[in-house]
């Protein structure tokens, strides 16, 4: 019973790397199967002899409170949007650049003549 439970105890995760800190989204299951989610930010500390260790700050969000924190959450960004802009990440133009590139490179491919294939 208790390797089952070990199992079922993560069930979903999803790593975010942002700068110099990693936050961690995981779902996991309560005794009763009801699932909750478990939000920790994680940064390295560096000590004065060089050393490092990790400093951690765990949230636990239940299910009858996601509306009620996701509405929050909405509120308080888009306030922070609103007074001081979209902030884009380098990582946002990335993706925003390889999109570009993607749809370019495919749009080369799609324009083929193939009277040009015949040739040697």
């Amino acid at each position: 019973m208790e390797k089952k439970r070990n199992e079922r105890e993560d069930i979903f995760s999803k790593v975010v790397r942002a700068g110099k800190r990693t936050y961690f989204f995981d779902v996991k299951a309560t005794r009763k199967d009801d699932y909750y989610l478990t939000i920790t930010e994680s940064k390295k500390r560096f000590e004065e002899d060089g050393r490092f260790h990790f400093e951690k700050h765990k949230l636990f969000l239940y299910k009858e409170d996601f509306e009620k924190f996701s509405n929050g959450l909405k509120e308080v960004i888009d306030f922070i949007q609103a007074e001081q802009g979209v902030y884009e990440s380098s990582m946002a133009d990335q993706g925003s650049q390889s999109s570009t590139d993607e749809a370019l490179s495919t749009a080369e491919y799609t324009n083929v003549d193939f009277e040009d294939l015949n040739q040697e």
